[in-house]
């Protein structure tokens, strides 16, 4: 059984719908293709799990697969809260374009110090003028704060981050181990993943895409956050058919309650940086001692390889490092940065991460062993990169009342309306037992 390592081949799904999302890059067949990648993987594993007779054939609507590269829950009466942080944004500097991430707290507090000014947007935009960009890329990044310099696609491919992860395999698969699936009879070719259970340790935005994307299949998803996580502006698209609790990883109860989640569990996907876990006492041995028997999958933002495997990112940013918001900016003829129309890094980079999580689970059932998977924001921008945009059919910038499921979902917050499911096999669709829910909002224990 071969293991995810590219998009799967065209001739092996069909397409419905029509449209594209404008831009320089291949927004579009980006996201039908990794969209793809799940279903073709979960399709082959029904059929070596035994769940259907014949491997199902795979549907992708395309318009569908744009649109959930946006934000797929829409609020009845009610309105989201905004994703940004008021300075969060792109400004100029001495010699360029500069990116601060100032979603979190501590990553505000880490640009503000640095620049030494109050925090408005107008007095940012006065410090950051001052300094070249790479100076304080650096001294922010040093600070413990998060931002990218916008960095052209010649001065990408010659960075040493750049070359770096050019060389990497879209899906790195590491650390190969014995895994015998625990039997779940709860599964069957409507649900062919019920009764799964995933432990989720991931945060904004490609694992919560990654563990919602399992769940709508039929996974049990866990995610832990620490004691007062939130993220207001993404939490109701992306909490959909998880349970959503907190524990306190430095405090010995919580932590022997995690532990027992962990040995439990059938999947472990989480988005700390290379040492993080082990920093908190959980390193790859630890792990294996626990839970032998997971599969395991994990992400960052710059890569597995080169001086920045460490560096703390988002999309955006990656978007700033690699070229593409330069490119974008040179595609509409602009001054400033000019990014994807969606965080299309993040969306293909969790359904590819869903994706090697189902592969994982197919080589497991077969053979009794398998890797763990590695995949990164940055290397899935070189992919975006490599493919060939096309822009057939109507532009694609927002979703229409046909695009929606007719029943509403009542999440946490309120009724909303949450986007028609983008993939389908053969008789299996996608659909989530739970609406999205609060951070916090459920104990940490398995139900199943």
């Amino acid at each position: 059984m071969t293991l995810l390592a590219a998009l799967p081949d065209p001739a092996s799904y069909a397409i419905t719908g029509s449209g594209h999302r404008p831009s320089a890059f291949a927004v579009t067949g980006l996201a039908t293709a990794s969209v793809a990648a799940v279903g073709v993987e979960l399709a082959r594993y029904m059929k070596v799990a035994g769940l259907a007779p014949r491997a199902p054939e795979v549907t992708v609507d395309q318009r569908l697969a744009a649109l959930w590269f946006g934000y797929s829950f829409r609020p009845a009466g009610w309105e989201m809260p905004s994703l940004w942080d008021p300075i969060a944004g792109d400004y100029p500097c001495a010699d360029g374009w500069i990116r601060l991430h100032t979603n979190l707290p501590h990553h505000r507090a880490a640009a503000l110090q640095v620049l030494g000014c109050e925090g408005t947007p107008e007095a940012v935009r006065t410090a950051v003028s001052k300094w070249d960009g790479d100076l304080l890329e650096r001294e922010i990044v040093a600070a413990g704060g998060v931002s990218a310099t916008m960095r052209s696609r010649e001065l990408w491919l010659s960075h040493p981050q750049g070359q770096a992860v050019g060389s990497e395999p879209l899906v790195q698969w590491t650390a190969p181990r014995d895994v015998s699936p625990r039997a779940r009879p709860e599964a069957s070719e409507a649900r062919p993943l019920a009764g799964l259970k995933v432990l989720d340790l991931t945060r904004v935005l490609a694992g919560p895409i990654a563990t919602r994307t399992l769940a709508g299949f039929g996974a049990e998803v866990l995610r832990i956050d620490p004691p007062g996580w939130d993220e207001p502006g993404v939490i109701p698209d992306i909490s959909l058919g998880k349970r959503m609790a907190m524990l306190d990883l430095r405090k010995d109860p919580d932590r022997r309650r995690f532990e027992t989640l962990l040995a439990k569990s059938d999947v472990l996907v989480h988005g700390y940086r290379p040492g993080a876990l082990a920093g908190l006492g959980y390193d790859q041995a630890t792990r294996d001692r626990i839970a032998p028997n997971r599969i395991e999958a994990t992400l960052n933002a710059y890569g597995w390889t080169g001086p920045w495997v460490r560096r703390r990112g988002f999309d955006s940013l990656v978007q700033m490092s690699a070229g593409i918001a330069d490119a974008g900016r040179i595609w509409a003829g602009a001054e400033k940065p000019t990014p994807l129309p969606v965080q299309a890094l993040d969306h293909a980079t969790g359904y590819l991460l869903a994706a090697a999580v189902i592969s994982a689970l197919s080589r497991a059932t077969e053979t009794g062993k398998t890797p763990q998977a590695r995949l990164s924001l940055a290397r899935t921008a070189e992919l975006l990169a490599s493919l060939r945009p096309s822009q057939g059919g109507p532009s694609i910038t927002q979703a229409e009342a046909q695009d929606y499921a007719p029943s509403r979902e009542h999440s946490g917050w309120g009724p909303g309306l949450r986007l028609k499911p983008p993939l389908a096999l053969g008789e299996t669709g996608m659909r989530w037992d739970l609406p999205a829910d609060k951070c916090g909002s459920s104990e940490p224990v398995w139900t199943s």
